[in-house]
C-alpha cells in the first residue's frame, strides 16, 4: 500500500489542481479538502501547521517543509522533535533573493528615490552620484548558502562587502566577522545591511533598538529573512529619529501585513509582500517525492534540520 502524504498548502497554491500533486509513489491528501484519519498519515508537507496539529498524526514518519525556513514548525511548542524535519532548498530561491537584494542596494546606492520624488514634482533635479571608487559598505547578516550567493551577486558592482555569521567564513572579497563579540564592529561599518539569518530562538527579535544603535548613522536595513527577527516598533523609532535612513522589508511579524500597520505608510520604508524568493511548486513537489522515496528506501536525506539549532 502506498504511503499517505498530507499537504497543508499555502494560500497561493490553492488554485493548483489535485493532479499537480499526483505521484505514483504516494497517495496525496489535503488537510483542508479531504476527510482525514490522522492515524493513517505517513508524511506531512507544508509551511506553518497549526500549533499541536502534527502531534495528532500518530503514524507520522517525516515532516517536509515547502521552504528553507522552518520556524513555522519549530515555533510550535508541541512539535514532535523525534520526527525528522527536512527543509526545502532550491538554487533558484537563492538567485531570486540575490536579485532582490542587489536591486534594492543599487536603488539605495544611486539615490533612485530622490529622482522618483523629483519626477512626482515635475522637477529636473540632478544630484552628484557616488562613483564606483566611493565604495558603499554592504554587510550581509548571515553568510550561509543564500548569503554567499548575495555576496557574489553584489561583488561585481564594486561594493565593500562584509558579512557576519556565528562562525568564521571564507568568501572571496568578503570581510568575515564572527560571533557575538564581533557583531558591534560589523554593524558599525555597514551603510546597507541585508539580513538573511534563519529565525531561531537565538535570532528572534535580534533586530531591535540595541542592534540599530550599533549601526552607522544614515544606514539602511534590508530584511529578506523572517519577520520575527525584527522588532518593528524599534525600527520605526530609529527611522523617525533619523538614525537610520530607510528600510526595505519583504517579511513581517504578521503576514499578510495588517491594514493600518504603520510600516505601510512610513515614508522611509519600502514594503513588498514576501516575494524576494518564491518557492516553485514544481521544484518543491520533486523534492517531496525524492524525500519520500529516500525515506521509504532507508536512505540518508539531504537538508535534515538540526532542531536544536533551528536550521
Amino acid at each position: 500500500m502506498k504511503p499517505k502524504v498530507l499537504f497543508l498548502l499555502p494560500p497561493g497554491w490553492n488554485a493548483l489542481g489535485r493532479e499537480t500533486f499526483h505521484s505514483p509513489h504516494y497517495e496525496a491528501l489535503f488537510a483542508d479538502r479531504d476527510s482525514l484519519d490522522p492515524a493513517s498519515i505517513d508524511y506531512f508537507v507544508g509551511f506553518r501547521p497549526p500549533p499541536g496539529f502534527l502531534k495528532t498524526l500518530s503514524k507520522l514518519k517525516l515532516v517536509i517543509s515547502l521552504g528553507a525556513g522552518v520556524d513555522g514548525f519549530l515555533s510550535d511548542p508541541e512539535f514532535p522533535k523525534e520526527i525528522p524535519l527536512v527543509r526545502f532548498t532550491d538554487p533558484q530561491l537563492g538567485i531570486e533573493m540575490a536579485q532582490y537584494v542587489t536591486m534594492h542596494a543599487l536603488i539605495i546606492h544611486r539615490h533612485q528615490r530622490y529622482f522618483d520624488q523629483a519626477q512626482k514634482e515635475g522637477v529636473w533635479r540632478q544630484l552628484m552620484l557616488p562613483r564606483a571608487t566611493d565604495k558603499t559598505r554592504i554587510g550581509i547578516l548571515g553568510l550561509g548558502e543564500i548569503g554567499g550567493r548575495i555576496a557574489t551577486a553584489l561583488a561585481q558592482y564594486g561594493f565593500a562587502l562584509s558579512g557576519w555569521s556565528r562562525t568564521r567564513k571564507e568568501i572571496a572579497g568578503v570581510k568575515s566577522f564572527a560571533g557575538d563579540g564581533e557583531l558591534g564592529a560589523f554593524l558599525g561599518q555597514c551603510d546597507i545591511l541585508a539580513c538573511v539569518l534563519p529565525q531561531t530562538p537565538g535570532t528572534a527579535g535580534m533586530l531591535n533598538a540595541g542592534f540599530f544603535a550599533q549601526m552607522a548613522k544614515g544606514a539602511w536595513v534590508i530584511n529578506v529573512a523572517r519577520g520575527g527577527l525584527l522588532v518593528e516598533e524599534d525600527l520605526i523609532t530609529a527611522l523617525d529619529r533619523d538614525h537610520l535612513a530607510g528600510a526595505v522589508l519583504d517579511v513581517f511579524r504578521t503576514e499578510p501585513l495588517p491594514e493600518g500597520n504603520p510600516l505601510w505608510a512610513h515614508p522611509k520604508v519600502t514594503v513588498t509582500p514576501h516575494i524576494a524568493g518564491i518557492t516553485d511548486p514544481r521544484a518543491a513537489l520533486a523534492h517531496v517525492e525524492n524525500s519520500v522515496l529516500a525515506f521509504e528506501a532507508g536512505k540518508a536525506l539531504d537538508d535534515i534540520v538540526d532542531v536544536s539549532r533551528g536550521y
